[in-house]
């Protein structure tokens, strides 16, 4: 018997179960591009360091709303910009990738690797090396990738049921997706949302 086919809590965590080894092996891509990130920077890899710069100047300098927010003092129009963009621009790309399976680790990886070659700053010195920073910085990424694993994941194991059952006519199905796939993307949604709010807000009303 497939997944219930209602949206309610008690069925979120038998979703993130079934979706358990999609949503680890996407986690582990994170960690390990997150750590190449880190050791580049930390190396003075130029290219490395240039991309970070490059990345954080576009940011401050340019039309980025989050970050515009922030630098007029606004920080909780700064985080809800965050989550929204984490959420629109991030997740839902990564679970739309996904679906092609090796299409999402790529993207994965890329993600991973910004969020380790910002571990320094604008000096290009680690903010690992501050105990404050060093708790502030790994919290920040632990809180976002959470999320993004799960929705990574999710999209993974939509992919990975759409090759399974796409030729079975006894799987029902929603816009040719296994429906019951379906409904476990949205039921580990119901976590990446609230975890995507919790650390935009932990990142902008913390700092």
């Amino acid at each position: 018997m497939g997944p219930s086919p209602r949206l309610t809590f008690a069925t979120i965590i038998p979703s993130v179960n079934r979706a358990r080894i999609p949503i680890l092996t996407v986690a582990l891509t994170y960690v390990l591009s997150v750590l190449v990130g880190i050791l580049m920077v930390d190396f003075h890899v130029q290219f490395a360091l240039d991309y970070r710069d490059q990345l954080v100047n576009q940011a401050y300098n340019g039309s980025n709303a989050t970050i515009n927010a922030l630098q007029s003092g606004n920080r909780l129009p700064a985080a809800l910009s965050d989550f929204s963009g984490n959420l629109f621009l991030g997740a839902l790309p990564n679970t739309i990738a996904g679906v092609g399976i090796i299409t999402a680790y790529p993207l994965v990886a890329y993600r991973g690797w910004i969020g380790g070659i910002v571990s320094v700053d604008q000096q290009h010195l680690s903010r690992l090396a501050q105990p404050s920073e060093a708790i502030y910085y790994l919290a920040t990424l632990l809180l976002q990738l959470v999320p993004y694993s799960l929705a990574g994941g999710a999209g993974v194991m939509l992919g990975l049921s759409f090759y399974k059952n796409h030729s079975n006519p006894q799987v029902p199905k929603w816009i040719g997706l296994p429906r019951s796939a379906v409904m476990d993307v949205a039921r580990i949604y119901c976590l990446v949302v609230p975890l995507f709010l919790v650390a935009s807000l932990w990142e902008f009303l913390m700092a």
